[in-house]
């Protein structure tokens, strides 16, 4: 498979660009400083820089004839309250080129606050701690709940990927999913997890059309 990565750089976009050379695929890691992506130079890794990822025209040579997209941009591509959303303008671009390229295929990262309170949850959970991070984190949500009614409204065979808290460590292999729903008493999930589960959604059509929670 040809798969273009946004957000290659990050956390998770580091993890979804070893992880799919690992698999054989072909990866179009784009970027906006090479020197940030941790991957050894190979035959099947392809850097483009990008320096501003709302040029829909520069992205549209670097998703033709691409088999799918991975957009690892998310909550953390936007640190600082008050700024300028980043995610939901970058991912309407991505769409608009996905659109012009004939590439269908996309699996995004959003943030599991966004999705439905997980039933199970206790009452300190669902009445206390997440209304506050909802509020705390309002502005950075709202980039993400933007994205996320971009991709939902598009062209695209999409899937939105929920994680909790994400953590440094190495993935487990064993992380739970819950479709169109958050994991029950799903707190944390190594950034490893996350992006094996994007890059399982290309190949899992249950998850088409759907938002998938994941958590340890």
């Amino acid at each position: 498979m040809r798969i273009t990565v946004f957000g290659a750089t990050g956390g998770v976009g580091h993890e979804v660009v070893r992880k799919a050379l690992a698999a054989g695929h072909e990866v179009t890691a784009v970027v906006r400083d090479p020197a940030r992506l941790d991957v050894p130079a190979q035959d099947r890794l392809h850097v483009a820089v990008v320096p501003a990822l709302t040029d829909e025209d520069a992205l549209v040579p670097l998703l033709e004839g691409r088999s799918a997209v991975i957009s690892a941009l998310g909550a953390a591509s936007n640190r600082q309250a008050k700024a300028a959303p980043v995610t939901g303008p970058a991912v309407r671009a991505v769409l608009g080129a996905m659109d012009r390229a004939g590439v269908r295929r996309l699996s995004v990262v959003s943030a599991a606050p966004l999705g439905p309170d997980a039933a199970g949850d206790g009452f300190l959970s669902r009445s206390v701690f997440l209304p506050l991070l909802r509020w705390a984190l309002r502005d950075l949500y709202a980039d993400l709940a933007a994205m996320e009614a971009a991709v939902v409204a598009s062209g695209t065979q999409w899937t939105v990927v929920r994680p909790p808290r994400l953590l440094n460590r190495p993935g487990t292999g064993t992380y739970r999913r819950a479709l169109d729903a958050n994991v029950p008493r799903g707190r944390v999930i190594p950034r490893a997890d996350v992006a094996h589960a994007l890059l399982s959604t290309l190949t899992d059509p249950t998850t088409t059309g759907r938002a998938l929670g994941v958590a340890t």
